[in-house]
């Protein structure tokens, strides 16, 4: 298989189907499945920016070997998916009970990787009867409200989310075609960002399979879309989500980097005590991508989530 621009991507299992899921009468969710065909249904949340292919090597085989049948679906302007304004991030779980209804999905487990972190949350928190627990990898916190988090990059979109919202349709049309005209340098500017990053995160870069991903995922989600939904991401982050993390009650495993530098441990611990009974996990040495490298664990404990009805927990007293 080879990408937008004839790079050979042969090092990464490949979906196993992809296609379309009709979430409202007039628009799609795009979506990759990978795994186990017939194993337990597990939605994977691509992060800010990404698209349906923005699942780890790891995370692909793990599902194959451990009978998880993992499915990556776009948001809004990512990919194949409609270009769509939700006015808050709670919104996406409503087109995810669509999702489920039209891949059969009874009960299913959800992962999220950083901005797609919040998009989990919000289906844990409104959906307790189809959930049966989340996993979270380095997610984003809130930056508004009762709950938010300081500091950090992600912060900032408190202060700039009206002007987004404002400039998002030109911004999007401008930057796509900026980063389509730099497709071809695809290389050069992958090994110049992972030069950026912390060690941690250019272990992840190094790791077997990680760079043909990225490079099919961002050349595949740009062709199609562009990057409306990773913009979106950035308004809706600087809002408040539409439900509160207090009210969560089915399982919560998160996994965060004690060097991230995107989104600080502070948010992620931030996090653990707002959720009941949290299960934290800190990736010493990691960061902000520590769960491409944690990801055969996450898959792990995706299928113990299926072993055993879900325990009901009362949210903790605000």
């Amino acid at each position: 298989m080879a990408d937008l621009f004839g790079n050979d991507t042969n090092e990464v299992d490949l979906p196993l189907i992809e296609g379309t899921v009709r979430v409202a009468p007039d628009r799609v969710l795009g979506f990759a499945e990978f795994g186990d065909p017939n194993g337990d249904p597990c939605f994977w949340f691509h992060g800010t920016p990404g698209a349906r292919r923005q699942v780890a090597p790891l995370a692909r085989q793990a599902a194959a070997e451990r009978g998880v049948r993992l499915v990556c679906i776009e948001r809004p302007g990512s990919g194949v998916s409609t270009r769509h304004r939700y006015d808050r991030v709670r919104d996406f779980a409503d087109d995810i009970v669509h999702a489920a209804d039209s891949l059969g999905f009874d009960r299913f487990a959800a992962v999220g990787l950083s901005g797609g972190g919040p998009y989990t949350l919000a289906c844990a928190a409104t959906l307790p009867d189809r959930i049966v627990g989340v996993g979270i990898l380095g997610g984003v916190a809130p930056s508004v409200g009762h709950e938010a988090a300081e500091g950090g990059p992600v912060a900032l979109t408190k202060h700039v989310s009206r002007l987004l919202d404002t400039v998002e349709a030109p911004l999007h049309w401008g930057l796509r075609r900026l980063l389509l005209a730099a497709q071809p340098f695809q290389d050069q500017a992958y090994n110049a960002f992972r030069g950026l990053m912390p060690e941690g995160d250019q272990r992840v870069f190094d790791a077997d399979g990680v760079r043909e991903m990225f490079l099919d995922d961002m050349g595949n989600g740009l062709r199609e879309g562009g990057i409306g939904a990773a913009l979106r991401d950035l308004v809706l982050f600087g809002r408040d989500w539409g439900f509160q993390a207090g009210d969560i009650s089915v399982p919560v495993h998160w996994w965060h980097g004690d060097e991230d530098t995107i989104v600080p441990l502070a948010h992620g611990e931030h996090m653990a005590t707002l959720i009941p009974h949290a299960e934290f996990v800190v990736k010493e040495g990691d960061s902000h991508l520590s769960g491409y490298a944690a990801a055969d664990d996450v898959i792990q404990v995706v299928a113990s989530l299926f072993e055993a009805p879900p325990e009901r927990k009362a949210p903790r007293p605000r």
